[in-house]
């Protein structure tokens, strides 16, 4: 057993401003911060907790287990305009857009009196007890702290009650202030309630001694999804003197368990102390996927030192000092305190995902609800990959290698378990969420990146079988739903009637699944072809040109006049056309959270067969322009963006023009780079970045596990990932005059740009790598992954560099001539 390896890890970590057009060479930068001192202060974890970002401001370690969050009337948990508290849960995933994400065990402090027949409620005696819509408190943003690892926040409903917290991987704390002169204060702990939206389909709750509480929840999982359990335990610093618990019939006092067995059926313990002259009660806590051990081993091992609660100020500081280590392996010189903070905290948001699923002594419960054994890595949880393999997953392949390998081992474990590779993996099952096949991209590039060392053969083995088959109709996975048109005929067949597994299903979004079909099958024939799969490769990059399957040529935007795009077949091969209009490229029809208009970019793979279907370069680049606002961006920088693109989160369809808020044209702004038309990818970029604020509104969207903070830091840093499986980084402006990337193993990667200001629009003028000159517009991973120097010499004008067809990446896979 190795659970005293794990009992001292607590000890062991104790031990954007207006833009300008300056000339480069006289440009007046700003005074220069120094590297920070204290990046977990940088850190502004309410940046994404309005409009949709999703995030949450509370308290998490670095891919933590647990998280320690306010509840408030939104499903993901905290919205920065809601007007109450409802609780502390202890679970919350970063950014997602959906209900039944988090929020478990809903502990709030509160004043007042609790009568011998268990019931509270300060305002209102005939309401309900024990209802957290209810007993809420209200709050103030006044004195609110959010920082890497602290959360601080004021209740004002009950006289005055400071909370905060704090966490480390496997177990958080939280701090009771009460206000002076209160000498008894009670802790509701609500086992009956999560999330808003977030279905508790069970519960049970123990009171044990005079100091802990543990029970266990069954919710639901990722919009709507499959059950699972969440064990947990409460230990406090001090005794109580009096305890009870709730269910739908009310309060008993001095009863120790209780049980809630439908949706919302009240469930819970209070607890009642003396407050003493400190007026403070401390609470750790800790969660398990596994059972009730797990729960408790979890938080001896990261919670307490010799058998004793370590305490908030020990556990903060560790949990600050461990942020500290993640956010310094990444270091930036120049640019505003606002641009530090929106780049750390981005930074911030990539680290928190994928979550840590083994407990304390390396268990972890399977994809086939066996318990398993993670001897000596870490297995990891949550795995949102239609958004994290577009950025966020080449971002942690990069900074992170160790956790990629293990996020590697991960995914294949699931496999052996499950029988089929995921799709969104959500504690320890398929929710089937999202389409395409995002598993292909996601493996093949952390195979590309490295992570797969002395495990290809097992991921490729599985991803063929993704490729060319469809799971078993009792398993649980769905993998491509869509082969068994796409394989026969090159597509899959738009059929809204198909059944599904779970909310999505590729047959509902023919059209934007046989485009990522292809994409993927191109990013797999990179990886055969280097396995020595010549057959198999051969035949995939066949595939990865069924893009060309659903378009088509004769589809007309009738407000700009562009010709040709793509369009959902039926399944007798027609193009479908909807019954009351004709076919529109704004339509939702066949495109799942996106149109035509921006899915037509999504063909990395073959960009010289998509500009011809274009009708070439020149228009290719027009329609390139009109989908941007170009103009518009070149004459107002800083503003054009929210004026042109699209702005509501949720607003996909009918639309023409560019969302930055979510996934499916992330990487559209490269494409001008790969038409050889670099500098307008500048302008772009540069733009898009004006949507990134030190504000709670500054996010792009739901920040969807790390994947819009990604895209963010991928902008700034003057890189970002091309084709996946290709292992090549593109090149742009950066934001900042150096930055330097720690890549592991003592290798470091800085990124020279003298002059470089984000107040203006500025142009790569020539690069160099290691001193010497590089005019392709891309690197390969492979000479950057040892470190160096990437020097980008800047302008204001547009140069000639990377404009030639010699200076761009070949196709992977074009129609060769």
């Amino acid at each position: 057993m190795r659970f005293s390896v794990f009992q001292s890890s607590a000890m062991r970590l104790l031990r954007v401003a207006t833009f300008v057009l300056l000339p480069v060479c006289a440009v007046a930068l700003p005074a220069q911060a120094s590297p920070a001192t204290d990046a977990a202060a940088q850190v502004n974890t309410f940046i994404g907790s309005k409009d949709e970002g999703n995030t949450f401001p509370g308290a998490s370690a670095p891919f933590g287990l647990i998280q320690v969050s306010p509840i408030g009337d939104h499903y993901a948990g905290y919205r920065y305009d809601d007007p109450k508290i409802r609780g502390f849960g202890h679970s919350f995933v970063s950014g997602a857009g959906c209900w039944e994400q988090g929020g478990q065990v809903a502990v709030l402090p509160v004043t007042g009196t609790i009568g011998p027949g268990g019931t509270f409620d300060t305002s209102n005696p005939k309401a309900e007890p024990f209802d957290y819509r209810k007993y809420a408190s209200a709050y103030t943003h006044e004195g609110e702290v959010g920082q890497a690892g602290y959360y601080k926040v004021r209740l004002t409903s009950y006289g005055g009650i400071d909370v905060e917290t704090t966490a480390l991987t496997r177990a958080a704390a939280e701090r009771y202030t009460f206000a002076a002169g209160q000498k008894t204060g009670h802790v509701l702990v609500n086992v009956g309630q999560a999330n808003e939206k977030h279905e508790v389909v069970g519960s049970i709750v123990h009171v044990v001694g005079d100091r802990a509480v543990e029970g266990k929840l069954v919710t639901k999982s990722f919009c709507g999804g499959k059950q699972y359990t969440t064990w947990f335990r409460l230990e406090f610093d001090r005794p109580f003197k009096a305890f009870g618990t709730w269910d739908k019939d009310g309060g008993v006092a001095n009863s120790r368990q209780s049980m809630g067995a439908q949706w919302e059926v009240p469930n819970g313990a209070w607890l009642t102390f003396d407050l003493g002259a400190s007026r403070s009660v401390t609470v750790t806590s800790a969660i398990s996927h596994v059972d009730a051990d797990g729960a408790r081993r979890n938080l001896d091992a990261d919670g307490k030192h010799d058998g004793r609660l370590i305490g908030f100020d020990a556990m903060r500081a560790a949990a600050q000092g461990a942020w500290r280590k993640e956010l310094a392996s990444v270091r930036i010189e120049g640019g505003s305190a606002d641009d530090r903070t929106v780049f750390y905290t981005a930074l911030y948001h990539v680290l928190l995902q994928p979550m840590t699923g083994s407990d304390a002594d390396g268990r972890y419960r399977g994809y086939d609800e066996a318990i398993h054994d993670a001897d000596g890595w870490t297995y990891y949880e949550y795995f949102s990959l239609w958004d994290t393999y577009r950025s966020q997953n080449q971002l942690l392949a990069m900074l992170r290698p160790q956790r990629a390998r293990d996020i590697a081992r991960s995914m294949l474990k699931i496999h052996e378990q499950m029988g089929w590779l995921p799709r969104w993996g959500y504690a320890n099952f398929d929710t089937n969420i999202m389409t395409g096949d995002p598993v292909t991209p996601f493996l093949v590039d952390l195979w590309k990146f490295g992570a797969l060392e002395g495990s290809e053969r097992q991921a490729w083995e599985a991803l063929w079988q993704n490729a060319n088959g469809l799971p078993p109709a009792m398993s649980r996975a769905q993998g491509r739903a869509g082969n068994e048109s796409y394989l026969a005929r090159g597509f899959v067949a738009y059929d809204r009637a198909f059944p599904s597994k779970g909310m999505d299903v590729d047959p509902h979004h023919g059209g934007s699944a046989t485009l990522e079909y292809a994409l993927a099958d191109c990013s797999l024939a990179q990886m055969a072809s280097a396995l020595g799969e010549d057959a198999a490769a051969a035949t995939l990059r066949e595939r990865g040109r069924n893009w060309r399957k659903v378009w088509d040529a004769d589809a007309v935007d009738a407000d700009t006049g562009f010709r040709g795009f793509p369009r959902p077949r039926t399944e007798d091969g027609s193009w479908y056309t909807p019954p009351r209009a004709g076919y529109s490229p704004r339509s939702q029809h066949g495109f799942h959270e996106g149109t035509a208009w921006q899915y037509q970019w999504l063909v990395q793979q073959d960009v010289p067969g998509l500009v011809a279907a274009m009708g070439g370069q020149e228009n290719a680049g027009k329609r390139l322009d009109a989908f941007f606002a170009y103009d518009a961006l070149v004459a107002d920088p800083p503003n054009a963006a929210r004026k042109q693109w699209v702005v509501g989160t949720y607003d996909y369809y009918n639309q023409y023009r560019y969302n930055p808020n979510n996934e499916p044209d992330l990487h559209a702004p490269w494409m001008y780079t790969l038409i050889g038309q670099p500098w307008k990818t500048g302008v772009v970029v540069r733009a898009a970045q004006s949507l990134f604020t030190n504000a709670p509104n500054g996010v792009t969207g739901n920040d969807d596990l790390g994947t819009m903070s990604a895209w963010y830091l991928f902008s700034a840093m003057g890189l970002y990932p091309a084709m996946p499986g290709s292992g090549q980084l593109l090149l742009h402006t950066p934001r900042f005059a150096r930055i330097e990337v720690d890549l592991g193993n003592g290798r470091t990667l800085r990124i020279e740009a003298p002059g470089a200001d984000a107040r203006g629009v500025q142009y790569i003028q020539d690069v160099e790598f290691e001193g010497a000159p590089s005019r392709q517009v891309w690197l390969d991973w492979q000479r950057l992954r040892n470190g160096g120097t990437l020097h980008y010499a800047l302008g204001n004008a547009p140069s000639e560099w990377g404009t030639t067809q010699n200076d761009l990446p070949v196709a992977a896979c074009a129609v060769k001539d």
